[in-house]
């Protein structure tokens, strides 16, 4: 907004670098200038400010897809006055000379004017296209037919007006469609999750029977390791049994001959003492045959003397010397009679 100042009968207008301003009196063109500065009178004046900088405005405008769904295309035009003597001839952007305002509302004539040049390239962008296609893919092609369009518009051209950018904020469909499109969505995107808890879920399962199977496995093996060790330990313990019963056969054998020879000698020595003794005894009874009876008797005597007890005392009568010397004298006589 351009900065007047009130003197007496006369005012000053200051405007900004990005602001043009025009001074008009009686349909003559005085000053046209951006950014500058100048005295005017107030009674015989017409004053016009317009921006020369970028301007953005936002648009909605809406389209009928080929499917006939409605769709809400939410715009950003950038665009700027080019030419803006051309554009204060074609649109009133006059202001009050006191207070330095515009009088009507020529922005708002601007965004009228670039929302219905927008509104039928929004609707031959997205009539060839279906509701779904539209929402996906229509944001590049929604942007570059309006941008085209909007940039070749000979009325906007005529304004004085220049588009410099084109932005599609968003492409929206009536609330229940898209109520709808995000049910089947958000049902899709829930079965996704399904199968991928589901996959997930197998995969798991899947891996824990590997480790179940691999901890069979491992039973096994060790069950297997189990009997080798246990058939090991028999055969261990039957070579083992064999080796000792082989040496205690052995050791049997051994004693077994050796008892043989210890009694083989003992029979042997027994038989040599036998022989021996015989012997002896024929030789003692060869020299008893041709011995004295009295030398019998008392050899006899003298052996039943070494069989008898210990005699403390012994008391002999008159008849048993007689006895006894009865018998000797008849053994006598037997001899010599011999």
């Amino acid at each position: 907004m351009a900065d007047i100042k009130r003197y007496p009968f006369v005012r000053h207008l200051r405007a900004d670098e990005t602001t043009h301003v025009r001074l008009v009196r009686n349909g003559t063109v005085l000053r046209a200038t951006t950014g500058g500065s100048f005295w005017f009178r107030p009674l015989s004046s017409a004053l016009s400010e317009l921006p020369v900088d970028d301007q953005e405005v936002p648009l909605v405008v809406h389209g009928r897809t080929s499917d006939f769904q409605d769709l809400a295309a939410q715009l950003t035009v950038t665009f700027r006055f080019s030419e803006p003597a051309l554009a204060a001839g074609r649109i009133d952007f006059g202001i009050d000379p006191v207070s330095g305002r515009w009088r009507g509302a020529p922005m708002a004539q601007v965004q009228t004017l670039l929302s219905e040049a927008a509104q039928q390239h929004v609707i031959e962008a997205v009539a060839g296209l279906e509701l779904v296609a539209a929402l996906t893919a229509g944001v590049p092609v929604v942007r570059e037919a309006v941008r085209e369009g909007l940039v070749g518009d000979a009325r906007l051209v005529g304004t004085g007006l220049e588009v410099v950018d084109v932005r599609v904020v968003a492409l929206t469909p009536e609330p229940d469609v898209e109520k709808a499109l995000r049910t089947t969505t958000r049902e899709q995107l829930q079965q996704e999750a399904d199968r991928a808890t589901y996959e997930r879920r197998a995969v798991a399962v899947e891996r824990e029977r590997a480790i179940a199977e691999n901890e069979l496995a491992n039973q096994i093996e060790l069950a297997r390791r189990e009997e080798q060790l246990v058939a090991q330990r028999g055969a261990n313990e039957r070579r083992r049994a064999q080796e000792a019963a082989a040496a205690d056969e052995v050791a049997v054998r051994a004693e077994v001959a050796r008892t043989r020879e210890t009694q083989r000698a003992a029979a042997e020595g027994i038989a040599a003492t036998g022989v021996a003794r015989a012997e002896a005894e024929s030789a003692r009874v060869a020299a008893y045959r041709d011995a004295e009876p009295g030398v019998l008797m008392a050899l006899a005597l003298q052996e039943l003397a070494g069989q008898l007890p210990e005699v403390g005392t012994l008391v002999l009568s008159p008849d048993v010397v007689t006895t006894a010397l009865a018998r000797l004298g008849a053994s006598t006589e037997v001899r010599s009679q011999r």
